[in-house]
């Protein structure tokens, strides 16, 4: 009866210090276990280049590209004999069109701020959280597409569909 009441105790003090953790909930526990390089980190670049003069160096532009990083779209213009300087701007259209109705400034904080409010109150149970179990897909499934229903309603719209599977009758 003593060691049943002993365990009784310390299982209920390991659920309350479990409950009690605080923090950025983790809602995928993957664990990298492998001390080599990550090869996803790494990114080929063009060659650096010395500048004839340092009194000429243009004046730095937050946001602007860095003449080194890869350019896939311009560089497959270029290699099609194309000219490369028309692969530079590309995408300007579709985010104009984007930011026609104005740009909030401060849109990544806010998003973190909601994101991490969202992953707290979708923390998972106390046995999930104790054994590290991934909670990520059940958090998230109300926020999930699903596909089957979004081609329906495309196709009852009238919106073609050709790379879908073909409608069934």
């Amino acid at each position: 009866m003593l060691r049943l009441r002993k365990s009784a105790i310390l299982a209920a003090s390991m659920l309350a210090l479990a409950a009690c953790s605080s923090g950025t909930p983790q809602l995928m526990n993957l664990r990298n276990t492998e001390d080599g390089p990550d090869e996803f980190a790494v990114l080929p670049t063009a060659p650096l280049e010395m500048p004839q003069s340092f009194a000429e160096l243009p004046e730095p532009t937050p946001g602007a590209p860095n003449r080194v990083d890869p350019n896939p779209e311009a560089d497959a213009i270029a290699a099609l004999g194309g000219n490369a300087a028309r692969g530079a701007g590309a995408g300007g259209g579709l985010v104009s069109y984007a930011t026609r109705f104005g740009v909030s400034g401060d849109i990544r904080p806010v998003l973190a701020a909601e994101d991490e409010a969202y992953r707290q109150r979708n923390n998972g149970r106390i046995l999930e959280r104790m054994f590290g179990t991934t909670v990520y897909f059940e958090a998230y499934r109300p926020q999930a597409l699903d596909r089957y229903a979004e081609l329906e309603r495309l196709r009852r719209m009238g919106v073609r569909t050709p790379a879908a599977p073909p409608q069934t009758e």
